[in-house]
């Protein structure tokens, strides 16, 4: 998920629900699962499909147009050389770590923010990073992040506010206390 002027951006390889390493089988399962369960015709109601604000239609065609990218060596390649080049090109006040942000509990969702120098925040929510494949997992009045895999990885925060963004490093084994508001 690539995170860019105040917008987020789904690449193709979170449409279909795959990690951007992932083999052309994991690519294939997932589009046939993706494929089958946005079918226009299977969805009666617009508020069954994944992404409320795609119509069965429009979500239908995301996932077949992920396909066609990811299917193909060749595009996929070319594709892969754009999302470097897009993530290369954000340019960020700073790098943080998971550490050094604020976690709220409030119930069923942890919240992380970052304090930005507008007086704003950059904020990431549990279900965004398990959008991106990382768990948030509670523990008492700590929080762990579990990754999936053991490399570290980082992405782009836009700030609420503000032009600036802030990349977010995450390390493996990582632990955060909470403040509880629940």
């Amino acid at each position: 998920m690539l995170i860019n002027s105040s917008a987020i951006h789904r690449t193709h390889y979170d449409i279909l629900g795959v990690k951007e390493d992932a083999s052309y089988e994991a690519i294939r399962l997932n589009h046939r699962t993706a494929i089958l369960n946005s079918h226009p015709d299977k969805l009666q109601k617009t508020s069954e499909t994944p992404n409320p604000d795609l119509e069965p239609g429009d979500r239908f065609v995301e996932v077949q147009r992920a396909w066609e990218i990811l299917s193909n060596p060749r595009s996929r390649a070319v594709y892969d050389n754009e999302l470097r080049a897009l993530r290369q090109d954000t340019v960020t006040a700073e790098d943080v770590c998971l550490e050094d942000l604020t976690v709220e509990d409030s119930g069923e969702i942890l919240e992380l923010f970052y304090r930005c120098q507008c007086g704003d925040y950059f904020s990431v929510d549990s279900l965004e990073l398990g959008e991106m494949g990382y768990q948030l997992l509670r523990n008492g009045n700590k929080v762990y992040l579990e990754t999936p895999s053991a490399l570290p990885a980082s992405f782009v925060l836009p700030c609420g506010s503000c032009s600036l963004n802030i990349r977010l490093l995450i390390n493996v084994d990582m632990s955060l206390p909470t403040n509880d508001h629940s």
